[in-house]
């Protein structure tokens, strides 16, 4: 495996010029993004695509509609919104469109050149770099990945929630295609460390070997999953995959073959997302690019036969995707003009030649998503604002589920946020796993030795199943109760330089499930790979199996699940994980225990249980 270069944090998180009089600083990076470096002032007369979100209407009432429809003890639980009434709520005032519209007016950019997106939510116009630096009184750089050479441009308050391009690090090539293809958060890598992969596996299914090969049949005995979907055609599950991570069909083929026999030729349902294609190149269908997809789209495939799996395939094969582009895809609202405003830019005249995908198809009951970023390479108006999406799709009914990183209470490759220059001891926790409208992963293991009736310990096998506390969402209500009883009762031997430890802030993972010695079918033969990447399609799964328990009853998908899971009635219907940690930063990071720990949540999933509980509800 390669790694990145080293980069060099720098001391003082200025990063625009100081402010005249009547200009605040709007937004700021934590930390310099890993692998990017500053190489020049962008050209003035550079045209710049802007993109001005507006803040949207009742957002100070978003989580209390969320919960009215989440909640176990709401009489409106699963009365899902439908995706024209979630526009009309949250679009922003006439006011706010009014007040935007002038302040650019007045700041030079003249009004034939100021467009609205259909959902009021944004304000797009093109504008040259020098027209935007007076603008925004700041400065506009070009940073360089020093790995593959590709640049990245960086850098009113009342009425606006978000301006692009600012200071944000979503755009090419995208964190998590980067990330797939040199090993990293939730990732799988073919070298000794983190996620090592053993080739070459030979596989005899048998429950006697799951503390070394975990199989469908080991997940179907360790956390007894015994559904057979019914209700096919009403049910929906999609699994997010940023290319160049594209699966290869005859590894699917082989895996079916020792597995799942009646599976051999299933294919996922593609959905192409800006450009999102399966890779035909021979040389890129081995471990670096196709071993993420063909996990999570084999066990999702296999436990949940005979549902289709919706692939959303995101970004072309020039610049990739982001979180933002599949949610686009789901999520019309959050779409702005079909023009190329996200990050990443369409049309691409070099790939992707055609508007951005947006609001191409219903948004599935139920994605999983086994990729992950830093928090601290996102601004904190970025993170809400993809967050608030997240809590929408919850309100339509959508569970969405990510993987909460590999590398314990370290950030992706390990790394570690600074106190003093130049070393890095600070945890860093993961986004958008700490986005309290997600359901975060994390991951376990079978003690070697032990058998699927044992209890499972937190995964330290080549992984340690990524937690802690957000540096920017507070603690929701429906997970209070658990936090402050683990700070109370366990109390972490760190001090506050180190992480939010006052009991405010949103601990992830949320759940977990098993995440070590998965067998796969890769290049033509077996392998065994480790991750959260493993955790999250896994449990997602399940929660799939019981929507569809549901939808054959005549009720709605369970949506957003974190609420419920918290609730008192749901504890017997998790395997309570107390032993092992999660490691990082030079520290033994946290501990598994009693109740909700930031290392494996609430805990593995009793599927029968918590299908019983799930179908006790309206």
């Amino acid at each position: 495996m390669r790694y990145p270069l080293p980069v060099l944090f720098i001391c003082g998180l200025a990063f625009a010029v100081p402010s005249p009089s009547g200009h605040v600083v709007f937004e700021r990076r934590q930390v310099e993004p890993h692998g990017w470096v500053q190489s020049r002032r962008l050209e003035g007369d550079f045209m710049l695509p802007m993109r001005f979100g507006l803040i949207q209407n009742n957002l100070d009432h978003l989580d209390d509609m969320l919960m009215a429809v989440s909640h176990p003890d709401s009489a409106g639980y699963s009365k899902h919104w439908s995706a024209t009434d979630l526009v009309e709520k949250f679009k922003p005032t006439t006011q706010t469109i009014e007040e935007v519209v002038r302040w650019l007016v007045e700041s030079g950019i003249p009004h034939d050149r100021l467009a609205l997106s259909i959902n009021r939510g944004w304000i797009h116009f093109n504008a040259t770099t020098a027209e935007v630096e007076e603008l925004l009184k700041t400065e506009y750089y070009v940073f360089t990945h020093e790995d593959s050479g590709v640049e990245q441009i960086t850098r009113m308050e009342k009425h606006i929630d978000l301006i692009m391009p600012t200071v944000h690090f979503n755009h090419v090539p995208s964190p998590m295609v980067q990330r797939k293809r040199t090993g990293g958060l939730g990732a799988l890598e073919s070298q000794p460390g983190p996620h090592r992969v053993e080739e070459d596996v030979t596989v005899i299914p048998t429950l006697a070997k799951c503390d070394m090969l975990i199989t469908m049949e080991c997940l179907r005995a360790l956390y007894n999953i015994d559904h057979t979907p019914v209700a096919t055609e009403k049910n929906s599950f999609g699994i997010v995959e940023f290319t160049p991570q594209t699966y290869v069909g005859s590894d699917l083929d082989l895996f079916f073959e020792n597995f799942s026999s009646t599976q051999v030729g299933t294919r996922p349902q593609l959905v192409s997302i800006d450009g999102g294609e399966l890779q035909t190149d021979p040389s890129k269908q081995g471990f670096k690019y196709a071993a993420e997809s063909n996990l999570d789209l084999q066990y999702a495939m296999g436990l949940t036969n005979p549902q289709t799996i919706t692939l959303l395939q995101t970004g072309d094969d020039v610049i990739g995707g982001s979180f933002n582009t599949w949610i686009d895809a789901v999520d019309k609202s959050y779409c702005p003009l079909n023009d190329p405003v996200l990050d990443p830019v369409y049309p691409d005249p070099s790939g992707y030649n055609h508007p951005p995908s947006c609001g191409i198809i219903s948004p599935p009951k139920v994605v999983s998503i086994s990729y992950g970023q830093d928090e601290a390479s996102v601004t904190t108006r970025y993170a809400n604002r993809q967050c608030n999406e997240y809590a929408k799709l919850g309100m339509m009914g959508t569970s969405v589920f990510y993987s909460s990183g590999d590398y314990g209470v370290a950030g992706n490759y390990g790394n570690c946020l600074f106190t003093h220059c130049p070393t890095g001891k600070i945890f860093n926790p993961s986004f958008p796993s700490g986005c309290p409208y997600v359901t975060s992963v994390g991951a376990t293991q079978i003690n070697n030795g032990s058998t699927v009736h044992d209890p499972e310990s937190a995964c330290q096998r080549i992984i340690y199943s990524g937690g802690g506390f957000s540096n920017i969402f507070s603690v929701p209500k429906y997970q209070s109760a658990a936090v402050h009883t683990f700070m109370t009762d366990q109390t972490p031997p760190y001090s506050s330089s180190l992480y939010s430890n006052d009991g405010k802030s949103r601990g992830f993972p949320d759940v977990s499930a098993n995440g070590a010695n998965y067998v796969i079918a890769i290049g033509g033969k077996f392998a065994t790979v480790y991750g959260t990447s493993a955790s999250s399609p896994v449990f997602a799964s399940m929660i799939s199996l019981i929507n569809d328990a549901r939808l054959a009853q005549g009720k709605n998908s369970v949506g957003f699940i974190n609420p419920t899971l918290y609730s008192d009635k749901f504890t017997s219907a998790f395997n309570d994980i107390t032993t092992g940690g999660n490691p990082g930063c030079g520290t033994k990071g946290f501990n598994a225990t009693i109740g909700w720990d930031p290392v494996t949540g609430l805990g593995t999933p009793k599927f029968r249980e918590l299908l019983a509980q799930f179908l006790s509800l309206p």
